[in-house]
């Protein structure tokens, strides 16, 4: 699906990265693996085309990334590592917002499921700026559900998250990859999680 041609980023003269080379294909999953500040967050942005690379190539499906956009982010969810929900909002506005964007099928029975395994049955109607980090971080993976795409593109997934909720994302992987999705996350940890490819930064 993506595959990565010796990409590289500078700003001001400084390289972030250089010559990077990857490939994700169905039911695979890819970690960017560095220290806070080593690109990693760069080089996602650079994936899907926020930022644009100094050299190197993208290829989406076979063709060039930035000729098929449009296919490309029909089939890609990103989770930044900063919350993309409205803080001054209730959890519910926001999966509705989120439902209405995306334009989800998902039903009433199956958010009722996702809300009560990442255990925010409870918080429907609590404004997201009173959640808990992890909170926060667990309401952003609903929009997995919601948005139900092929290709998950993730920052610093499993930062702020306790144990119990570490397991469940690394369950969530492992069933998304089995359903012929694919996902490319970066870690500044050894998250133990089964990976198919590494990229160290």
């Amino acid at each position: 699906m993506i595959i990565v041609k010796d990409l590289s980023v500078e700003r001001l003269d400084k390289k972030i990265f250089e010559n990077i080379n990857l490939s994700l294909t169905s039911g695979n999953i890819t970690i960017l693996r560095g220290k806070n500040g080593s690109g990693k967050s760069t080089l996602l942005k650079t994936i899907l085309h926020i930022i644009e690379p100094s050299f190197g190539t993208i290829y989406w499906k076979g063709k060039l990334l930035k000729k098929n956009l449009y296919d490309f982010y029909d089939n890609v969810t990103y989770i930044a590592d900063k919350t993309s929900s409205l803080t001054k909002l209730t959890v519910k506005d926001n999966i509705n917002i989120w439902s209405r964007i995306f334009f989800s099928n998902i039903n009433n029975s199956q958010l009722e499921t996702a809300l009560k395994t990442l255990k925010l049955e409870n918080y429907l109607n609590k404004k997201v700026g009173t959640l808990s980090l992890g909170e926060t971080k667990k309401l952003e993976f609903l929009r997995l559900i919601i948005e139900n795409k092929k290709v998950w593109i993730l920052d610093e997934p499993l930062s702020n998250l306790d144990e119990d909720s570490v397991q469940l994302i690394k369950q969530t992987f492992e069933d998304h990859c089995s359903q012929g999705g694919s996902i490319i996350f970066s870690s500044h940890q050894n998250p133990g999680i089964y990976v198919t490819e590494e990229v160290q930064l």
